[in-house]
């Protein structure tokens, strides 16, 4: 008789793959600089008034503006780009636990404070793809045969949810700007002009690194 095999599974080839791109990064400390100083500026503006003086369509000018100034950044600028093929896919997805304020939003909505039909689906998707991202980093390390299927899939329904609210916000605006006024003061001016572009560029480089590591397979 043959004597049972009980060696675990070997990982399949793209999450081997998966696993060598997630090498030690390099220093983060660009990166956190460029976020810290795009965040004071964002909160700035917005203390200063000036972008509550903004009227449709600017707004969701800036708000695609600086969404593809950060891609183009971290994908032409050499260094930005070193750390970004480097980091962990697991810490990208982290950022995504931002996506909790889709609770904030619900409230919101429910208080008229922001037009229910834009607040509420916005924020039951924010919550659903937050939800499934702490699902993600708790249940499937990288180094799991069905790795890439599961964090591509997330990926495809996260950007598809924040185009989604990206598109409806504007929508909104355009047909009623002053019931938009609150996007455009402390503290809810930040989704617009940080967290969703942030939010944004982080799904183009876990869509980038899982191109990465499907190719290496």
């Amino acid at each position: 008789m043959h004597a049972l095999d009980t060696s675990p599974a070997s990982p399949s080839p793209i999450a081997t793959s998966l696993m060598k791109t997630e090498d030690p990064a390099p220093s983060a400390t660009p990166i956190v600089l460029v976020l810290l100083v795009w965040f004071a500026v964002a909160s700035a503006a917005s203390a200063s008034g000036a972008l509550a003086k903004l009227r449709p369509p600017a707004p969701q000018l800036v708000a695609v503006l600086l969404t593809l100034s950060s891609v183009a950044a971290v994908l032409l600028v050499p260094r930005l780009r070193a750390w970004t093929d480097q980091v962990s896919i697991r810490a990208l997805v982290a950022i995504h636990l931002t996506r909790f304020v889709g609770a904030y939003l619900i409230q919101l909505g429910r208080s008229n404070t922001l037009p229910a039909r834009f607040a509420i689906p916005a924020g039951l998707g924010d919550l659903l793809v937050a939800t499934l991202a702490v699902l993600l980093l708790a249940c499937v390390p990288t180094r799991a045969r069905r790795a890439h299927a599961l964090y591509y899939g997330w990926n495809i329904l996260g950007l598809i949810d924040i185009l989604f609210v990206l598109l409806s916000a504007a929508r909104t605006g355009l047909v009623n700007p002053g019931a938009m006024q609150p996007l455009l003061h402390l503290p809810l001016s930040l989704l617009p002009t940080f967290l969703v572009p942030v939010v944004i560029t982080t799904h183009i480089l876990i869509f980038r690194r899982l191109r990465i590591a499907a190719v290496r397979s």
